[in-house]
């Protein structure tokens, strides 16, 4: 079993939508600042600081990037009702709220990332708010309209959808809650275009299956076969990676065994390159017990590619997983470590090289919750939590 005081689990640091809408502001507040410094010749540039207000503030998930190089993504804070909002980045910096939640039926305090469909509507998930309070899944259109697709319950269908979606090219989104469900310990749902949802699976914190799939979204392959994580469950309780087969079979791939030697706590959302392999993190375990880089062969072979071990050199509590470029170089963030441990930025090789490439020291940005977003030149794009010259979180890049 994964040792508890070696654990840092969500759950028991952030688990927003558990939490009332007062509480949930109040953990929101109490994060603040950012500032910038070059590791081994990367610029990082602060493309907009949040002020807390209409603008919006503490952008918890990672950005979205559209053929005009346009950002986008949801803040957790602020906006006209101060229930947190959808935004753009432009090009030349300028930010823009699409829309504000006003706290109700609408939705309230999305933490999650955005997906984008060809016409550009949005879509996304608020952890509070809807029909009963707990959380809807909405689309966003290039006008600015909101429209609810789905409320959840509460009840069997889920409650704190605080993950991302994936969209396929039928329209159908799918989706996780992190708690909820007949065991309360969150499902994985499908859409329908006509917002019609579908429970896939209903997670029952087994040694068989996961349990709290949190912050975090799911894959599919070309098969129609989904993938995904959670942050425990499995035979050790750290926390799985599964498959959900188009015929609706689950299968546990991995169970993570935390202490030294394996990773616990799985957050962020997972990559599955062309060869099958499936990456990610872990937000605690490993040689330090301040989290991993994993990756997990087609065949069930895991390798922890790297154990964070904080500092001024390494980074520590990794929560958004990693992207990767075309070289195979995976790209992450750190809620906290670096040089002022105020959260990082890295690069890790397929061999396991690690390169840190940002400190965060609090102008610039501090508490990395979301990962990147890359584009063809290899420039890296995110947020900041909080930090800024202002303290309500920062969008920035980072070229070499």
């Amino acid at each position: 079993m994964t040792n508890a005081a070696e654990s840092r689990s969500w759950s028991s640091r952030i688990r927003l939508g558990a939490a009332s809408a007062a509480t949930a502001l109040a953990i929101m507040l109490v994060l603040n600042l950012f500032a910038a410094q070059s590791v081994q010749a990367q610029t990082l540039t602060v493309l907009y600081n949040f002020a807390g207000s209409s603008d919006g503030g503490d952008p918890y998930a990672s950005l979205i990037r559209d053929a005009a190089g346009n950002l986008y993504s949801t803040v957790g804070y602020g906006g006209t009702s101060f229930a947190g909002g959808v935004f753009k980045v432009d090009t030349k910096g300028n930010e823009s709220m699409l829309y504000s939640f006003t706290g109700g039926a609408d939705g309230a305090y999305p933490i999650s990332a955005l997906v984008r469909d060809h016409a550009g509507n949005l879509y996304g998930t608020t952890t509070q708010g809807g029909s009963v309070g707990a959380g809807v899944v909405f689309k966003v259109d290039p006008s600015g309209k909101e429209t609810v697709l789905h409320n959840f319950t509460g009840g069997s269908d889920g409650v704190d959808p605080v993950g991302g979606l994936l969209l396929d090219k039928a329209g159908n989104l799918y989706g996780t809650t992190s708690q909820g469900g007949t065991s309360k310990c969150g499902v994985l749902f499908k859409l329908s275009p006509q917002g019609k949802e579908t429970i896939l699976h209903t997670f029952t914190g087994a040694a068989n299956d996961g349990k709290y799939p949190t912050y975090t979204s799911p894959l599919m392959d070309a098969e129609g076969n989904l993938y995904g994580v959670t942050e425990e469950g499995g035979s050790a309780q750290g926390g799985v990676v599964y498959k959900l087969s188009k015929s609706h079979k689950f299968t546990i791939l991995h169970s993570f065994a935390g202490g030294t030697n394996d990773g616990c706590n799985v957050l962020g959302k997972p990559f599955r390159d062309k060869y099958g392999s499936i990456y990610g993190t872990t937000s605690s375990c490993g040689t330090s017990s301040l989290g991993t880089v994993w990756k997990l062969t087609k065949n069930g072979e895991e390798t922890l590619l790297h154990s964070f071990a904080g500092g001024t050199s390494d980074g520590e509590y990794p929560l958004a997983g990693v992207i990767e470029d075309t070289n195979g170089n995976l790209y992450g963030s750190t809620e906290t470590g670096g040089s002022a441990n105020l959260g990082t930025a890295y690069k890790v090789t397929q061999q396991g090289k690690f390169t840190l490439l940002h400190s965060f020291t609090g102008s610039d940005g501090k508490y990395l919750y979301g990962g990147f977003v890359r584009d063809s030149k290899n420039t890296l794009y995110g947020t900041a939590q909080n930090g800024g010259s202002i303290g309500y979180g920062t969008v920035w890049k980072i070229t070499k």
